[in-house]
């Protein structure tokens, strides 16, 4: 397109993308020609654990919440990070726990059991009564 002295208005429709990038792709083909155009690879930062270290972290995460100083048995994100940052020395935000854990194949868990305290004339009630105005 950009041989053909296509508009970057045109390119852009066409493809699907903005302008702006229209404009830095024929940037790099004036420069480089097609082979500046192509892909430098998937974005992001590579994993700060190591594939040792990540099957280290899946042992620890398999021993359970309790083996590492937590009453329930449940992990969050946040007590992963801690797992991470005490073991490894290394910080992971929330966002970036559960893209590791997730690459790493793990998956968010839904509880098998119910509340105690929970009450289901009390929902049913919220529902006929409440729900309809939420829902509008």
């Amino acid at each position: 397109m950009f041989e053909e002295s296509i508009s970057t208005t045109q390119i852009a429709a066409e493809l699907r993308v903005s302008e702006k990038s229209v404009r830095e792709w024929r940037r790099r083909w004036v420069a480089g020609g097609t082979e500046a155009l192509a892909s430098a690879g998937p974005g992001g930062s590579d994993c700060k654990l190591s594939a040792d270290q990540r099957k280290e972290l899946a042992e620890m995460l398999d021993e359970g919440p309790r083996a590492h100083g937590w009453e329930d048995a449940r992990w969050t994100l946040a007590r992963v990070a801690e797992v991470i940052e005490r073991r490894f020395a290394v910080g992971y935000t929330l966002r970036g726990v559960s893209y590791l854990l997730h690459r790493m194949g793990y998956s968010q868990q839904v509880p098998t059991r119910r509340a105690v305290e929970r009450d289901p004339e009390a929902i049913a009630s919220w529902h006929r009564g409440r729900w309809p105005s939420v829902r509008g």
